[in-house]
C-alpha cells in the first residue's frame, strides 16, 4: 500500500523520537519533518519492513537514521562484542558513506551509541583497528565490507536493522551479487528498509525477494524530477562546450556551478580548461584518491573553488544546501541519471537551475529524457556575447565510439575501472563515453510534451531464488 501525506507535516515531537534525538534535530535547525521523513520514521519505529521512494534532496537520509538511533538507544542489546555492528547501512558510494554516517554523529552526539564508516580507496587498517572497538551502526560500501568478511574483521551475526540506501543506484553499479553474499550472513530476524529514488521494475523485483511484507510510502510521482528546478538547454556543437561553459560562468557570474561530464577523462579536461580560462575548478571521479576527493568537495562547498566537474557515479553523495546551479556537460545516455544529476540542485524546497549543453548526436538521449520526465526542456538561444572560437576545439583525445543508447547500455564515466566503492563492479561491461559531433541547424521547439511511453524493462535474472524466512520485528 502506498500512504500519501495530505496535511501538514507533524512536528518531530509527535513522532515519538527520545528526548536526545529531538535536541540534535533542534540544534541542527530543524522545525518539521519533510514528507518523506513524516511518512518513514513511524513506519520504521512500528518495526516493520519498508520500501520506500523518494527523490534525492528530500531528506530520507535522516528519514531513517532518526528512528534506527531511537530503536537502538532505547531497545535492550545483547553484551556488546568488538566488531559486531546492530545496525549496517548499505550505500553505492563513498561519499555518499561518509555523508550518512556524519548524519549519525550529527543526530545521536547526545546518544551512547557508536558509528563508523567502511569504504575502498583508503588505507584498511584504521578500519581494522576501528572493528576491534564497539560499533554500534556501520556505514559501509558492498566491495569493502565485502574484504572486511573475507578477513573475518566484521561479524553481522548481530544485525538487527539492515537499511539499502539508493538501492537504485546499487543494482546499476553492479551490486547485487556483493548484496547477496552480505544477505546470506545476516539474520534472517532482522528489519529492512529499502531506499530507492524510484520503484523501478528492478526495485520491486528486489524488494520482493528481501522484504517481509513491507510497508510502502512514495512522496513523488514515478521518475518525476524536482518542480522547482528550472530546466533549459543550448543547442551547441560539441568543439564549443568548454568555451561557451566558461563564458557562461563568467556571464552570469556564477560562484557554486556542479558540471557533469560523461567520462573520467573528459572532467579531467574541462576543469584543466576552466582553470586556464581563469576560472577556479577540479574534478571528482572514481580514479581519484579518497584525500583528493574529499578536498575538491571540501573546496567546493566552502566556495575556493567555482566549478566541481564531477562523472554520475561520483557525484552520488554529493549534498549542498541552496547550490544554485547544475550544468550537464554532456547528456547521460541513461535518462534517468539526468534526475539524479539535476536533483543535486533544487533540494530541501529551494529554487535551482541545470542546464543541459546538447550536440546534435545527444537528441536521442534528450527524447528518452523528455518523454521519462513527462515535460519539454525549454531551448535557449545562445546570448550574443559568446563569440565561438576560430579554431574548435574537437577533442579528438575524447571521442571513443559512441555508446548503445537505452536503459540497458553501459554507465559512462567509469571505464574498465574500479567503481565509486572501491571494487570492480560485476555484471557490468565498461565502455566509454561518446562525444558528438558538429551541430546542425536548431529546430524551433514544438511546444508539445513528450507522450509517457513505457519503457521495456531489461532482461534479468532472477535477483532471489526464494524469500527469506519469516523475520521477528
Amino acid at each position: 500500500m502506498t500512504t500519501e501525506i495530505n496535511t501538514a507535516s507533524p512536528a518531530f515531537v509527535e513522532l515519538g523520537l527520545a528526548e536526545p534525538i529531538l535536541r540534535a534535530i533542534h540544534d541542527a535547525g530543524y522545525t518539521s519533518p519533510t514528507p518523506i521523513q513524516a511518512q518513514a520514521i513511524p513506519q520504521v519505529l512500528a518495526g516493520g519492513d519498508l520500501l520506500a521512494a523518494a527523490q534525492t534532496g528530500t531528506g530520507k537520509t535522516a528519514g531513517f537514521t532518526l528512528p534506527i538511533l531511537h530503536h537502538l538507544a532505547t531497545r535492550a542489546a545483547q553484551a556488546p562484542k568488538p566488531g559486531r555492528p546492530r545496525c549496517l547501512i548499505l550505500v553505492p558510494t563513498r561519499e555518499l558513506a561518509a555523508q550518512v554516517e556524519e548524519s549519525v554523529k550529527t543526530y545521536g552526539k547526545y546518544l551512547s551509541l557508536t558509528s563508523m564508516v567502511m569504504f575502498g580507496g583508503v588505507n584498511i587498517n584504521p578500519q581494522f583497528k576501528a572493528l576491534k572497538s564497539r560499533v554500534d551502526i556501520l556505514v559501509a560500501t558492498p566491495g569493502r565490507l565485502l574484504d572486511h568478511m573475507g578477513q573475518k574483521t566484521v561479524d553481522l551475526s548481530g544485525i538487527e536493522i539492515l537499511v539499502l540506501d539508493e538501492a537504485d543506484r546499487m543494482l546499476d553499479m553492479g551490486f547485487i551479487r556483493d548484496i547477496k553474499k552480505v544477505l546470506a550472513v545476516v539474520p534472517k530476524q532482522r528489519q529492512t528498509l529499502l531506499f530507492s529514488a524510484t520503484f523501478s521494475d528492478e526495485i520491486r523485483t528486489l524488494a520482493n525477494g528481501l522484504l517481509n511484507n513491507p510497508k510502502s510510502i512514495e512522496v513523488a510521482r514515478r521518475n518525476t524530477t524536482v518542480e522547482v528546478i528550472e530546466q533549459s538547454m543550448h543547442r551547441v556543437p560539441q568543439a564549443h562546450k568548454r568555451d561557451l561553459l566558461a563564458h557562461l560562468i563568467r556571464h552570469h557570474d556564477w560562484q557554486q556551478v556542479l558540471v557533469f561530464t560523461r567520462t573520467k577523462h573528459g572532467a579531467n579536461k574541462l576543469a584543466e580548461k576552466l582553470i586556464k580560462d581563469g576560472i577556479t575548478a577540479a574534478a571528482i571521479h572514481g580514479n581519484k584518491s579518497q584525500s583528493a576527493r574529499t578536498k575538491a568537495l571540501a573546496s567546493f562547498k566552502d566556495g575556493s573553488v567555482r566549478v566541481l566537474v564531477a562523472t554520475d557515479i561520483a557525484a552520488r553523495g554529493i549534498d549542498i544546501d541552496q547550490l544554485p546551479q547544475v550544468v550537464n556537460f554532456e547528456l547521460p545516455n541513461v535518462a534517468e541519471d539526468y534526475v539524479h544529476r539535476i536533483g543535486r540542485t533544487g533540494r530541501a524546497g529551494s529554487t535551482g537551475s541545470a542546464l543541459s549543453l546538447v550536440d546534435d548526436e545527444e537528441m536521442s538521449y534528450l527524447r528518452d529524457i523528455e518523454k521519462l520526465i513527462k515535460r519539454s526542456i525549454v531551448r535557449v538561444e545562445i546570448e550574443p556575447g559568446f563569440i565561438a572560437p576560430a579554431k574548435a576545439d574537437l577533442m579528438s583525445d575524447e571521442r571513443p565510439p559512441r555508446p548503445p543508447q537505452g536503459r540497458g547500455a553501459p554507465r559512462q564515466g567509469q571505464p574498465g575501472g574500479r567503481n565509486a566503492s572501491g571494487r570492480a563492479p560485476q555484471g557490468k561491461p565498461a565502455a566509454g563515453g561518446g562525444q558528438p559531433a558538429a551541430n546542425r541547424a536548431v529546430p524551433k521547439p514544438s511546444g508539445t510534451t513528450p507522450s509517457n511511453q513505457p519503457r521495456k524493462p531489461r532482461p534479468q535474472a532472477a535477483l532471489f531464488s526464494s524469500k527469506p524466512g519469516t523475520r521477528g520485528h
